[in-house]
């Protein structure tokens, strides 16, 4: 064969790798522009096989293999990025040697987008759970929020004077996940498509990275592992579990999560969980009350129950030692994360799951 020929092959082979790639993620970036099918064949179809199988091989060992991975890619990747440095002062930098590089990260990239897409990130585009229950994203009035903020306030009350005094002793983490898990059990024979099986929540092995950038807990869609933030005051660990494993059930938009979790708060047997999602839900409600009419949410929380009051104080207590320079920069990073996986209100969808816990009282009481 000619030399010409051999040369021009030899690149069209170099090439195939990124061009296989680029495709594939058009095809993947196209299909989510049809919710009905992604919802039908992935979300309720491969992805509950994807991520009971990761569930499955990670979720027995007792520290998150997602963490190590992270921090070992992340420290391979320093030292790659060093390495190119040093050799791009030593060596004439060429076009060839430049495209290959380019090359080479764009494989990358296209890669990890297409691994992320495949294993979770399409369910950012399903229907979700308000198909799933027959309602609709409901847009509620000002008097829907009051009466759902009285409720609120009743019930964490009430819940609340069950656990016991000041000084109740929450469960710790471990009894936390098997609630959470428990709850889910349960909530499966109302709702079978919250089938949740082979539990893999675990610790975070972040925690001070992770408070620091203020979140709670995170879902690893590479190992279906969930983590949580062990700084976290105790009340709030049963919630933040129930949300993270609703992220490993396929409900990725943040609202979503939440009004799962508080969905299955709602049938659990446990009053910890359930003392837990209230207390989140009126945090997000009475905040959005507090939007246009400021005197009734000041008078909701003067209407709280003084060992409500004392979690309340708790908790931002925790948020104020936590403040720092670096969390807004990582919370606007983020939201653009979530703005450019369909979430159009971004950091600001998690209080979606206010709309639908009224549609959902509505429809179902």
């Amino acid at each position: 064969m000619d030399k010409k020929w051999i040369n021009i092959t030899r690149k069209w082979v170099d090439w195939l790798p990124f061009l296989s790639l680029l495709i594939a993620s058009l095809l993947i970036n196209q299909l989510s522009n049809y919710p009905y099918l992604v919802e039908k064949y992935y979300s309720t179809g491969i992805f509950p096989w994807i991520a009971t199988a990761q569930r499955w091989l990670f979720g027995w060992m007792p520290f998150s293999f997602g963490d190590i991975t992270y921090v070992g890619v992340l420290g391979i990747g320093l030292v790659k990025i060093i390495q190119c440095s040093i050799r791009s002062f030593q060596q004439k930098i060429t076009i060839s040697n430049l495209v290959h590089s380019l090359r080479f990260l764009a494989n990358i990239a296209l890669s990890v987008y297409l691994i992320f897409h495949l294993f979770w990130g399409l369910n950012y585009t399903r229907l979700g759970i308000a198909y799933q229950l027959g309602i609709s994203q409901h847009t509620y009035s000002a008097k829907e929020l009051h009466e759902l903020n009285c409720d609120l306030v009743e019930a964490l009350n009430t819940t609340r004077i069950s656990l016991g005094d000041s000084l109740v002793i929450y469960p710790d983490l471990r009894q936390t996940f098997r609630l959470s898990s428990e709850a889910y059990l349960i909530s499966e024979k109302q709702f079978p498509f919250l089938r949740y099986r082979y539990p893999a929540i675990k610790p975070s092995l972040l925690t001070e990275v992770v408070s620091y950038a203020g979140y709670s807990g995170y879902y690893n869609p590479f190992s279906g592992e969930a983590q949580v933030n062990t700084d976290l005051p105790a009340f709030l660990q049963p919630f933040v579990c129930a949300h993270e494993m609703a992220h490993q059930l396929g409900y990725a938009s943040e609202g979503e999560a939440n009004f799962v979790a508080y969905l299955t708060a709602l049938n659990a047997k446990d009053s910890f969980l359930h003392y837990s999602a209230l207390f989140e839900l009126f945090l997000s409600a009475n905040a959005a009350l507090m939007e246009i009419d400021f005197d009734a949410a000041v008078l909701n929380n003067r209407y709280l129950h003084k060992w409500v009051r004392q979690d309340k104080r708790i908790y931002r207590n925790f948020l104020l030692g936590k403040k720092n320079k670096l969390e807004p920069v990582i919370k606007s990073a983020y939201d653009q994360y979530l703005k450019a996986n369909q979430q159009e209100r971004g950091i600001l969808s998690y209080d979606e799951w206010i709309g639908w816990a009224i549609a959902y009282q509505k429809k179902y009481g």
